[in-house]
């Protein structure tokens, strides 16, 4: 591709929209990212997918908007989901039941409605090109969510996610900031299916997590190295598929991927739960 051509291409609404939905999502789903590897919940993709399926599955079949809906519902699986996070088996079990049954009403529903299976499985294969302006409005109030969240939280959720027992002897309530980071999750996960697809939604939020934790010694800087390494593979690899002509998922996905690859190399030091 020559150097017109691609400044063309970044000229055209879609790819303009792209490339902002994936800064958006560089700066606040690598947050979420940390937050899924604290509470132990890498596997909570699976029950999120399945439950956003039903969501859209129900509202085509009901004729609301099946989107907002699937968000709803992501929202009250992370709720739902909140109290049996302390028990000693954790989340695994719990989640697991939920993709189940989820995906098996998903199909139930789309069977007895009549639905086009097709429109439904639509959400989970997103694809960045894609992205519709309310998708880009969805994900902003989504990253301001995030970002507040944390801002307000920052070390009560460090305590948390590191130390449960010594959150519990300091006061913090556990419970209530386990609901709220797992709903931050859940419907962080929502939005993002529409922007990568369920299956490549690793590359914005686990991804450059991972690659955090292997070099960072506190929280604080997990975090900032998380969205740092959002920003360089959400750029990296977008640029790269437009460049290469190449689908811009799976670009993300290896470059992310790479990134966290490398920082396996230097020797990993202990990481310091610190609060700052």
């Amino acid at each position: 591709m020559t150097d017109t051509s691609f400044v063309d291409l970044f000229a055209l609404p879609g790819v303009q929209r792209s490339a902002w939905a994936l800064l958006v999502a560089g700066v606040s789903l690598p947050v979420v990212g940390v937050l899924i590897i604290g509470l132990d919940v890498i596997t909570v993709r699976f029950a999120v997918m399945h439950t956003a399926l039903l969501g859209i599955a129900l509202g085509l079949w009901w004729g609301v908007p099946p989107y907002g809906l699937a968000l709803g519902m992501c929202a009250v699986l992370g709720l739902s989901l909140a109290p049996l996070a302390s028990r000693p088996a954790g989340l695994s079990g719990p989640m697991s039941f939920v993709m189940t049954m989820t995906a098996a009403a998903a199909l139930l529903v789309l069977s007895i409605s009549g639905v086009n299976a097709n429109g439904a499985f639509e959400v989970l294969w997103g694809s960045i090109l894609a992205t519709r302006p309310e998708d880009l409005i969805v994900l902003v109030v989504v990253a301001v969510a995030v970002l507040t969240m944390f801002a307000t939280t920052r070390r009560r959720l460090a305590l948390v996610l590191f130390d449960r027992e010594l959150a519990l002897c300091s006061g913090v309530s556990v419970v209530a900031l386990t609901a709220l980071a797992l709903l931050v999750v859940c419907v962080s996960i929502g939005s993002a299916i529409r922007l990568t697809g369920a299956l490549l939604v690793d590359s914005v939020t686990i991804l450059p997590a991972l690659a955090a934790r292997n070099i960072a010694r506190s929280f604080g800087a997990m975090v900032a190295l998380a969205v740092m390494f959002g920003l360089v593979g959400n750029a990296v690899g977008f640029v790269a598929a437009l460049q290469f002509d190449q689908p811009p998922g799976p670009m993300l996905v290896l470059v992310a991927g790479t990134i966290t690859l490398v920082t396996f190399m230097p020797r990993r030091r202990p990481a310091i739960p610190a609060l700052h």
